[in-house]
């Protein structure tokens, strides 16, 4: 509660009015999402809850995939389960992503997956199958006595090849689009609502400006540029970077409770799929990001730790794999073998050059070839439905707000 993020209520009504509202209001319960019931033995819960809104999940694209499965596929089937035992649930909330979609193109419809679908269409997905090749690969691993960060290595590159055999670009989508399958199967009566947003950002309006907690997703992007790392970069200039701001993605979970909580007898077979999204309303390309970034940092300067200000170039954009690796070879590659052999020569005097120009060539290369799927995404993500279904009223709006 005393972070920046409470810093606009503790302002309006007090801290100590914040913190009595709190302590009233606000009841944290420890649980893990992997475990049944979350591990937690408090039968009182179950009758209590009316309203679940289910955002655990790992968001890192390459994750391992035996966490990756654990988290976003078995912990959301945890929170369906748990859901089901709770008398008075009216409404599971669960945020996933817009990018289930995988490496579509034209306009993506809000639709749900059938169990077992895939985007492959030349595959059959069977969750067990996969939680079986899980097991055998870690067998396989723990024969080997392999350290802990090539285990890890295996396991990133076990989820991506598992992604890709069945259409999905990572390990990230693949395992979100799985829980979603087990959600709409298995949800019997129960009114379920999948919240599909776009690239999150930092807040928009609320509870201020520009709020957003730690690096993810496009700011690894905006922060490498910004501290100088990296200036180049592969991607379709004319891509339509679909962001939506954090605020906007609350507003609109808050939104959907609101128009649909008790409401299963309007929609009582199917679940409800919104995207949040902004690539139909209010489009960016890459090229629009690319000059923003240049007049920002050129007007505000990152200051690296030695207190000096760091000036940005502008931003080359590769639009094909075989053009950036090529920029890398001529112009990088033989500059960081050069003052690798200087280093060497000269007792490791120049140690911190060699070590940031290969930090800034491998950074290149790893969130290009990571991001590579939504920087050459062509899709545009309607969310038709959010604007048909919903339909609040005035009423609705001021408990909203």
């Amino acid at each position: 509660m005393q972070t920046e993020l409470f810093s606009v209520l503790r302002e309006k009504i007090g801290t100590n009015i914040l913190n009595s509202l709190i302590e009233e209001k606000v009841f944290p319960v420890a649980g893990d999402n992997s475990f049944e019931d979350f591990g937690i033995e408090n039968s009182e819960m179950f009758k209590e809850i009316d309203i679940i809104i289910n955002s655990a999940a790992t968001t890192r694209f390459d994750e391992r995939y035996d966490i990756a499965m654990n988290i976003n596929v078995l912990g959301a089937f945890n929170v369906l389960k748990f859901a089901k035992k709770c008398s008075n649930v009216k409404i599971l909330v669960h945020v996933s992503t817009a990018y289930v979609c995988g490496e579509g193109e034209g306009v993506i419809p809000e639709k749900s997956f059938v169990l077992g679908e895939t985007l492959n269409k030349n595959t059959k997905l069977e969750i067990d199958v996969e939680r079986k090749v899980i097991e055998e690969k870690l067998k396989e691993l723990e024969d080997q006595n392999l350290t802990t960060k090539e285990v890890t290595i295996a396991m990133r590159d076990l989820g991506i090849q598992r992604a890709i055999l069945h259409g999905w670009p990572n390990t990230y989508s693949f395992t979100k689009a799985m829980g979603e399958m087990l959600l709409g199967h298995y949800k019997e009566d129960l009114q379920l609502v999948i919240i599909r947003p776009t690239i999150i950002t930092s807040t928009y309006k609320d509870p201020f400006p520009g709020w957003i907690e730690g690096v993810k997703t496009v700011d690894s992007f905006i922060l490498a540029y910004g501290k100088g790392v990296m200036n180049f970069c592969f991607g379709d200039p004319n891509t339509i970077l679909d962001m939506i701001p954090g605020d906007m993605v609350v507003n609109s979970i808050l939104a959907s409770i609101i128009a649909h909580i008790g409401n299963d007898q309007h929609y009582p077979s199917q679940e409800l799929i919104y995207h949040i999204s902004s690539s139909k309303i209010n489009p960016i390309k890459s090229l629009d990001i690319q000059s923003f970034l240049f007049h920002y940092f050129t007007k505000n300067p990152w200051m690296n730790k030695d207190g000096k200000i760091i000036k940005v170039g502008k931003h080359t954009l590769f639009s094909s794999m075989d053009n950036f690796r090529k920029y890398i070879s001529t112009y990088y590659w033989p500059l960081l073998k050069i003052v690798e052999l200087a280093n060497v020569l000269s007792w490791r005097r120049f140690d911190k050059t060699y070590k940031d120009l290969k930090r800034k060539i491998d950074m290149a290369i790893r969130l290009s070839e990571l991001y590579k799927p939504y920087l050459l995404f062509h899709g545009s993500l309607s969310n038709l439905v959010i604007n048909t279904k919903i339909g609040l009223t005035p009423n609705s709006i001021n408990i909203m707000v």
